[in-house]
């Protein structure tokens, strides 16, 4: 089977307390099969140039940040784009990077459930994206399918520990309010869903991306 290759759009070092536990490494890579319609990222994945690096060299970019990963119980984080779009490469770095350092997904589940499947054991947290329950807001916002969405969600709280799962609730202006929030956490709650982070995205003036302010 060829080696899988990550397609890498750029490495952010030393984040603290916005990608997972301790200090990480974000991992951006190309891809997405959703279109938000105040997607952060929507330049970059647009215009920027992929390279496509192998876990082995993924690994020697991010080791010299070793010493801090351990220290704080921090690691890697695999975004984008649609991180479990690359579930077999995650796969392979896992297997090539000390077990200590913490690997983390950001998701928005809509993937196969094979992709899902394929990160299972590899990664120690899953922050998911889920945007909305609501499937006419979730589809108006994104473009995607939420049965897909929850799905994933259903399988991946049935096959790791909840305490593993992040979901990320947020306020989209022009597309749900603050009751939406409430009751989608309501909702997820009774899925199984022990750790919400409910935030609002805050649009800018003249502007096609977001910033998201937490509540």
């Amino acid at each position: 089977m060829a080696e899988p290759l990550y397609p890498l759009l750029h490495l952010s070092r030393h984040r603290l307390g916005t990608d997972g536990v301790g200090v990480t490494t974000l991992v951006a890579g190309a891809g997405c099969p959703l279109r938000c319609r105040w997607c952060i990222n929507a330049r970059l994945l647009r215009e920027a140039p992929a390279e496509f690096i192998s876990a082995e060299e993924l690994l020697n970019r991010v080791k010299i940040d070793d010493l801090y990963y351990r220290a704080t119980g921090g690691g890697i984080t695999f975004g984008g784009g649609e991180a479990l779009l690359h579930a077999e490469f995650i796969r392979r770095f896992r297997e090539l990077c000390p077990r200590d350092w913490r690997i983390a997904v950001e998701t928005s589940l809509a993937v196969s459930p094979e992709a899902l499947s394929a990160a299972l054991g590899a990664v120690d947290e899953y922050i998911v994206d889920c945007k909305d329950l609501n499937p006419l807001r979730y589809t108006s916002y994104t473009g995607g399918d939420a049965a897909l969405m929850e799905n994933n969600l259903r399988r991946l709280l049935s096959s790791v520990n909840p305490d593993q799962v992040l979901v990320r609730v947020p306020v989209i202006p022009e597309y749900n309010t603050p009751k939406d929030q409430v009751e989608n956490a309501d909702l997820l709650q009774k899925m199984g869903v022990k750790r919400l982070d409910l935030f609002s995205y805050i649009i800018p003036k003249n502007s096609l991306q977001i910033s998201a302010e937490h509540v």
